[in-house]
């Protein structure tokens, strides 16, 4: 099936559950690497994904509820999430597709105040999901 191709400043959306964690997310964007245009925009392409990064996110993980803070990224796509056989630059477009895997990083971790001695979250990561909104409405690939 068609989908609708990213282009450079997409938006790159985070659920908030990343299992026991909550996070509390902003949205980032996706920078296009592809020479092709549309509509005066670079095309994404595989890779450009990993590019992705939203510092500065908050979240808890009962029993861990003062907040900590970490990083969201893109862990893997999905397998619609890329075009079967559209290339630029000899790399795969990348599509709007489902949702995607996804990982927050924890650079400071939430912390347990109930045990009279605080402790850290020890989890460094944790997995959710998240998807992208994308400015094309007119082009598509499959």
């Amino acid at each position: 099936m068609a989908d609708f191709i990213l282009i450079d400043g997409d938006q790159v959306l985070f659920l908030p559950a990343f299992g026991a964690a909550i996070v509390v997310v902003q949205p980032g964007k996706i920078n296009g690497a592809g020479p092709s245009t549309l509509n005066g925009k670079k095309v994404c392409v595989d890779g450009d994904e990993k590019q992705v990064s939203v510092p500065g996110c908050m979240y808890t993980a009962p029993p861990f509820v003062t907040p900590g803070a970490g990083t969201l990224k893109i862990a893997a796509l999905a397998a619609d999430q890329k075009a079967q056989h559209t290339q630029s630059g000899g790399k795969k477009m990348l599509l709007k597709g489902s949702q995607f895997t996804a990982k927050f990083e924890v650079q400071s971790p939430a912390i347990d105040p109930s045990s009279g001695s605080p402790v850290p979250d020890p989890a460094p990561q944790y997995s959710g999901q998240g998807s992208f909104m994308t400015t094309n409405t007119k082009y598509t690939t499959a």
